[in-house]
């Protein structure tokens, strides 16, 4: 399991997790969205701009 902290949210992915690829976003131990990282689409939930954004820094980082 990865945890990353950036922005006031939490970012979490599973080694060998169900397919798609994808991170589980929380704000305040509230899943907000669950981030399909292949498609770059909500699986379940919303994703603002911010969180976008930062989804988006952390895959060119290599962190997800």
């Amino acid at each position: 399991m990865s945890r990353i902290k950036r922005g006031g949210y939490v970012f979490m992915t599973w080694k060998n997790d169900h397919a798609p690829r994808h991170v589980h976003v929380y704000l305040d131990s509230r899943l907000l969205v669950k981030w399909d990282l292949e498609k770059q689409r909500p699986i379940f939930g919303r994703a603002s701009a911010r969180v976008r954004r930062l989804i988006r820094e952390l895959v060119l980082e290599g962190l997800l």
